[in-house]
């Protein structure tokens, strides 16, 4: 099968299980963000598939054949590193070819290629300059060209835009998309950013205690988080999670908060798990300042945080219970001010003691 298959991958170091038995597969061409906390594997999978790092056991296949045998330079992979690790006394285009005189490709082809590479990254003015001539986003282009050189099935980016500031790494991320569209290759991206994930990635992999939580596409993930972890890791600000209790009602499951507040959610009931005790996930677009003719509730404001067209408003229910709001960005709501929120409960999650997440049937 075409693509990369990960099959039951495994590592320790010492006594510390980092990976645990994870299987995976990429489809040619496709644009992959692991996604996760620090320490949840993501970067030593990422190395396992470079060939940096030796797997305990499973298999990588590329393309139909075993790679977890081979040595990197064999493998048909390219890894561009958050650090660029480029030679400093030697020129852009002396990196970018570097990888190709090793393996002894015929200098004319060396030539053509980086030339080809240039053309795509648009970095055909700096081939002669040397690294300290080049501001972080040149270094970073210079990096991916040494990579696409060597004409991958598959490239890897570790952090590829961490170290640039945030105008640099915005316009990068849009030539990352825009370089996608030129190679024929499968793109594998390990992040912290939420932002670069969502907007790159074809399908996100979250990371959390060795093991992945859920594979899907970026709304997907946003909209139906497999579990609580991954509810409250992928959006900005986390999803409010509330213990509830079942309620009796109709076919949708109705839940009591702690303050009394009730809520009808369009999760199905028959699709909870026994037992009166979950917990409701709530968005912040999800619950609205309102007046109180609208209020499911009401709370004290905690925290008004102004992002322009909108602003979030952190308050706490009479139970005490946190739960993020949002209202307009002319906001007149002030820390210690009582007010009334209206929820969205058609829009609501529901998460089982385990954290398993119940959602609305899929449109």
């Amino acid at each position: 099968m075409p693509g990369l298959q990960l099959r039951g991958v495994a590592k320790s170091f010492r006594n510390t299980e980092v990976l645990a038995g994870v299987d995976l597969d990429v489809a040619p061409r496709e644009f992959i963000a692991f996604l996760g906390p620090s320490g949840s594997g993501k970067s030593t999978l990422l190395r396992i598939i470079a060939g940096l790092e030796t797997a305990d056991a499973g298999e990588l296949i590329l393309d139909d054949r075993r790679i977890d045998g081979l040595p990197p330079g064999e493998r048909g992979v390219a890894m561009v590193f958050q650090a660029y690790a480029l030679y400093p006394h030697m020129s852009v285009r002396e990196n970018m070819a570097f990888g190709l005189r090793n393996a002894k490709v015929p200098q004319a082809q060396i030539d053509t290629l980086v030339d080809d590479a240039a053309r795509v990254l648009e970095i055909e003015p700096l081939l002669d300059r040397k690294p300290a001539q080049l501001s972080g986003g040149q270094r970073q282009r210079v990096a991916i060209g040494r990579a696409i050189v060597k004409r991958p099935r598959l490239f890897l980016l570790d952090e590829p835009l961490s170290n640039l500031d945030a105008a640099l790494r915005l316009r990068t991320r849009v030539e990352i998309a825009q370089l996608r569209e030129k190679v024929d290759s499968a793109f594998i991206m390990v992040t912290h950013d939420q932002a670069e994930a969502m907007t790159l990635a074809d399908r996100i992999v979250v990371f959390n205690d060795r093991r992945i939580q859920q594979v899907a596409a970026p709304m997907e993930i946003y909209a139906r988080p497999a579990n609580r972890f991954v509810a409250q890791f992928v959006g900005s600000p986390a999803m409010t999670i509330i213990p509830a209790t079942l309620a009796e009602g109709g076919p949708n499951a109705s839940v009591v908060l702690g303050d009394g507040t009730r809520v009808e959610t369009a999760v199905h009931r028959d699709s909870l798990p026994t037992g009166e005790k979950v917990e409701l996930g709530l968005r912040p677009e999800h619950v609205r300042v309102a007046d109180d003719g609208g209020a499911s509730t009401q709370a004290t404001v905690e925290l008004v945080e102004r992002l322009g067209e909108r602003s979030l408003v952190y308050a706490r229910l009479k139970d005490g219970s946190a739960v993020t709001a949002e209202d307009s960005g002319t906001t007149v709501v002030r820390t210690g001010n009582q007010v009334a929120l209206a929820i969205n409960g058609e829009a609501a999650h529901l998460f089982g003691q385990d954290g398993t997440g119940f959602h609305r049937p899929a449109a």
